[in-house]
């Protein structure tokens, strides 16, 4: 994409590498006249992350990913998910790949957007303090 690629609110790409899918995807609901809501962040997502950091502690970023990817998948239209890597990527997938994939996009969303508005911190082990 290019320097005026689409991110959503907070995103900041440092979870999720391509957004477009997800941009395809809510593009194609509205065309549908399909509303976009399950496909966008909500208070009671943050809430839902923020209990979970505080339940687990330190998880690492994979785990809470992959957490966060189960937690978004029945909000997802599997059949819009794999129309909308067909436009992205010009790939076929099958429906539930699609659709996994596109929550795990939604799950990095999340982590990102609460990492930029200061709910959550994410640590990197690796670097020197």
């Amino acid at each position: 994409m290019s320097n005026n690629e689409e991110l959503p609110f907070f995103a900041d790409k440092s979870v999720v590498g391509d957004y477009s899918p997800l941009i395809k995807y809510w593009k194609i609901l509205r065309k549908k006249g399909i509303p976009v809501e399950d496909a966008l962040l909500a208070p009671h997502d943050f809430t839902y992350l923020k209990e979970q950091v505080e339940i687990q502690q330190k998880i690492n970023l994979a785990d809470l990913l992959e957490q966060l990817t189960d937690y978004f998948l029945n909000r997802i239209k599997c059949d819009i998910a794999k129309e909308a890597y067909r436009e992205a990527y010009s790939i076929e997938l099958d429906e539930k790949d699609a659709c996994r994939r596109l929550a795990k996009i939604l799950a990095g969303w999340l982590i990102e957007a609460s990492k930029n508005t200061g709910l959550i911190k994410l640590t990197y082990p690796w670097r020197k303090r």
